[in-house]
This record gives structure tokens, sequence and C-alpha cells, in this order.
């Protein structure tokens, strides 16, 4: 990978638990930096000092669907403001595992928040700021939450039911259909080594033409 852009890029991953984003996360970053770009990793809920304090709580207990998508929107405009658009308006590019689409499908499509609640807190929170790229990562559920429940980290939505990762699942696919200039789907059954080479085609394909 070549090349260099005035303002930075905006890649983000997405999927259901047991994705493997974090992996394919850092392999990215880890790539573009090979490659001589500049770049920043990060990841949500969290990301900056005061998203990082928002994450604790949502990770820790259960709030009302609506209260539960402020929160999100909450870390995410802390991380927005203070490190993601400075960073891209410094020409460095931003890799960031989840974004405002894992809001949409866990809160809209898993709790049952309205989509015209969420788009309204979306663009209060965001000014209008979304990914040039999103790599959604998809792998079937049970092998999803077998990885998950593997790597010894479960967290509270690794312990919900099946039925909850299915709405995930659907909302991770609405996603990806209404926006196919902006999403790549990304096998993430297969070994990390063959999702690694996927997504590094993608990022050259759409983000560093020849």
């Amino acid at each position: 990978m070549t090349g260099s852009a005035q303002r930075g890029r905006f890649i983000t991953l997405e999927g259901g638990e047991g994705a493997g984003k974090s992996t394919q996360a850092r392999r990215l970053a880890a790539a573009l930096a090979e490659a001589g770009l500049p770049v920043l990793l990060t990841r949500e809920p969290g990301g900056a000092p005061g998203a990082e304090a928002v994450r604790g709580l949502i990770l820790s207990r259960g709030f009302d669907p609506i209260a539960e998508c402020l929160l999100h929107f909450v870390a995410r405009r802390e991380h927005v403001a203070r490190l993601i658009a400075p960073a891209l308006a410094a020409g460095i590019w931003v890799v960031c595992d989840r974004f405002a689409d894992s809001t949409f499908a866990y809160q809209v499509h898993g709790q049952g928040v309205t989509r015209p609640v969420f788009e309204a807190i979306a663009a209060a929170a965001l000014g209008g700021l979304a990914p040039d790229l999103t790599l959604m990562l998809e792998v079937p559920e049970a092998l999803g939450l077998e990885r998950a429940l593997r790597r010894g980290e479960v967290n509270r939505y690794d312990r919900l039911d099946d039925a909850f990762h299915a709405r995930v699942r659907a909302g991770f696919a609405t996603v990806l259909a209404e926006n196919p200039g902006r999403c790549v789907r990304i096998d993430a059954a297969p070994p990390a080594d063959a999702v690694t080479d996927a997504i590094l085609v993608a990022v050259r394909s759409r983000l560093l033409p020849p």
C-alpha cells in the first residue's frame, strides 16, 4: 500500500460478538503503518478518557434502551470530538473497532429503540461524520458466541439470548444492504489470516486505488 491524503481516512470494523473485529483492527492498523501511512487505532465504546469511563457503565449493567442508546452516543461524541475528528483533520488514518452501526444494530434492532430516535441522536452527536469504509465482519451466531466465550472476556451483551443476537445480525445486514458504497462484507468464519487478506484487498480497492 502506498499513498497519503490531505484528510485522513476513517475505517470502521463492525459485526456481532466473536467476529474478530479487535484482532483484525490491530492487523489493519499495522498494515497501514507498514505502508507508511499515519494511523490511529481506537475502539468503541471508549477511545478517549471520558468515553472509556462511559464504557464501564455500559458494559457493567443494563439501562432503559433509549438511555443506553444515549450513553453510547455520549461516549461517541467525546471520542469524535477529542480523538477522531482531530486525527482525521491532521491527515491521520483512523481504524476504529465499532462505531455508530453497532448502536443501530444493538439498540435499534436488538433493543427496540425506534429508528427516528436513533437518527436524531446520531445527527446531533456526529454532525454528519461517517466512515469512509466500513468492514462488516460476518460470522455465524453460534461460532461467534463460541469464540467470544473462548476468549474469556465475556461482557453483558455476550450473555444475552439467541433471539437478541439474531436481531443484531439482522441490524448489521440492514446496514450492509442500505450502504453499498460504504460497506464491504467480510466473511469472518475462516482463519484470521484469510480474513486479514480479504480486508486488505477491500481497503486497497476502495481507498488506495492504483
